[in-house]
């Protein structure tokens, strides 16, 4: 959701990179990643994966003769959406499900790497087909979006190690906390927590910092500008695994949810899309695409249209 400058560049101020544990918390006493952590998956999952009919029987003409569908992502959030070392390759669980999905229709994949605040004003413009970025089903985006459910994610806390201040996900009244511009956590879960621990309690609101990235806010709360940052769950764990010296989760999460891949609202695309992603689903590549990078336990069965979070 994020930069386009190398990951490695990105982090080198705090030596932070951002990646994943699938299930709970990551502490400070956890021992330095082994290398067989560090892999990056830049191979094409999608190599010799033949087209679905009954999902390529549902793509629009123009899309068929066009042959290519284009997919926005902010390639700055390992391990879901980021870019390799090499600054050229597109890597991650969401462009390992693009990838798929292009397969299972039949067509081919452009990537666009852009800003997360930017995806859906691009997707109604029509500058995009699509995008799978971790997008969670807000009311709001719903208004202007179909979105399809595609794999399990939450929200959580990051503090740095040892949680001097002895955070936890109901106590940061009157804190810094750290959120990227646009996505979830700027927009629902921090103002959530704010009004329900904070000020209908009468106590000192949480002072939101909205930045640009996830990176900038890690690198903030490593110099001490921030009190937390609050993120999907599998980066910040991805970022604490590879950095138990500098920073930990909290065991608990402000939100668990099904997150979606996205269309414009009404796009004769979306039919076809959804019958990919169950397609993708009930296949084999799907537990290895989760499996690669971390992610067991986060599957779903079912690529069901969205409805807005919390219901």
């Amino acid at each position: 959701m994020r930069v386009t400058t190398p990951l490695r560049a990105a982090f080198a101020a705090t030596s932070l990179t951002v990646a994943l544990v699938a299930c709970g918390s990551v502490d400070a006493s956890q021992p330095k990643p082994k290398e067989s952590d560090q892999v990056e998956h830049t191979d094409d999952i999608s190599a010799g994966v033949q087209p679905d009919p009954a999902a390529v029987k549902l793509l629009p003409e123009a899309v068929k003769t066009k042959g290519t569908i284009s997919v926005a992502m902010d390639l700055s959030s390992p391990p879901t959406t980021f870019m390799a070392t090499d600054n050229k390759t597109p890597i991650g669980f969401n462009p390992d499900m693009a990838r798929l999905i292009a397969a299972k229709l039949g067509v081919k994949l452009q990537i666009d790497n852009v800003k997360f605040d930017t995806i859906i004003p691009g997707l109604q413009g029509g500058r995009f087909d699509f995008t799978a970025t971790t997008m969670g089903a807000t009311a709001e985006r719903l208004k202007v979006l179909d979105m399809i459910n595609y794999f399990q994610n939450g929200t959580g806390v990051a503090v740095p190690r040892g949680n001097p201040q002895k955070l936890n996900v109901h106590e940061l009244c009157g804190r810094r906390v750290g959120v990227q511009s646009g996505t979830t956590a700027e927009l629902k879960w921090l103002p959530q927590l704010n009004d329900k621990d904070c000020t209908s309690q009468g106590k000192s609101a949480i002072t939101a910092v909205t930045l640009p990235s996830v990176n900038d806010a890690l690198t903030q709360l490593a110099s001490k500008r921030l009190d937390a940052v609050m993120y999907d769950f599998t980066s910040l764990s991805w970022a604490a695994k590879r950095q138990p010296e500098a920073l930990e989760v909290l065991p608990e999460r402000v939100v668990s949810a099904t997150v979606n891949v996205a269309l414009p609202k009404g796009s004769a695309l979306t039919p076809a899309i959804q019958a990919a992603v169950q397609s993708i689903i009930d296949s084999p590549k799907y537990a290895e695409a989760l499996d690669r990078w971390g992610f067991q336990g986060l599957g779903i069965k079912t690529a069901a249209m969205a409805v807005p979070l919390g219901q």
